[in-house]
Formats: structure tokens, sequence, C-alpha cells
């Protein structure tokens, strides 16, 4: 019997304030590979409150999560063109079209596939707008 090839899953996001939805993507996406690469947004880029550095480290503890790695300032396909996963997985909320990030894959050479992840089940705070809405109301 033949060995399965290695598949290789990468996930991006700002992932600024934790919250179940996070965790939904994150785990979903692991289930479509071996291995699960994180790319997260950096502070210039995506204005978070949480510093990337922060939000580093709570990304690579988490289980799903093989590595994590912040992205590049410059181009957005610069990670991919590094990992060279063979999945990238969008979140739901994430406002990328899968066939816009094919085409710019293509124009670099890139042979990945895209793949959305549904929305996980609504909850009071799986959102990080929710959350800082909230925490704005108290």
């Amino acid at each position: 019997m033949a060995e399965r090839e290695h598949r290789r899953v990468m996930a991006t996001g700002t992932f600024d304030i934790l919250h179940p939805g996070h965790i939904f993507y994150l785990e979903e996406a692991k289930s479509w590979g071996d291995e699960l690469i994180v790319i997260l947004a950096r502070d210039s880029l995506s204005n978070p409150i949480v510093p990337e550095e922060q939000r580093l480290k709570v990304i690579s503890s988490l289980k799903p999560v093989d590595k994590a790695e912040l992205g590049s300032e410059e181009s957005m396909m610069d990670p991919v063109a590094k990992f060279k996963p063979d999945l990238i997985a969008l979140g739901p909320d994430q406002d990328w079209r899968g066939n816009e990030i094919s085409k710019k894959l293509r124009e670099r050479g890139l042979d990945v596939e895209v793949k959305r992840v549904n929305k996980y089940k609504e909850c009071e705070l799986c959102s990080t707008s929710k959350i800082i809405e909230k925490i704005k109301d108290l």
C-alpha cells in the first residue's frame, strides 16, 4: 500500500482576542491536513488590541497549530512562497474571495488549493468585534 502524502495547510488571521470561532477555524483547518501553519497579521497592517508577539505566543500554544509565524509586511504571498502549503484555509469572515487568491497564487507560480471553513455556530461572543462591543458597554 502506498504511503499517503504529507498535507500542509495554512491558515491566516489577526487572532486578536481569541474566541471559540477562532478555535473552530483552526481545528477545521487542521482536519484538512497533517500540518497546520498559522500566519498572523502584523500589527502595522491590522491595528489589533493585543500586540503581535503576544498573539503569536497564544496561537503557537494551541493544540491544532504545528507552527505559527508573523506574516510579511510586504506581501501576503511571501509566507505562501516560503512554506508552500497544499491548501490555504480561509476563515468564514475573511473578506478574501477564494478565486482571487487562487489567481494571485497562479501568477506567482504557486499551485495551492483554497478552501473556506464553514461559519462556527452562532454564539454571543464568537467574534472579536462583539467582544469589544460588550466591553465598551460595561
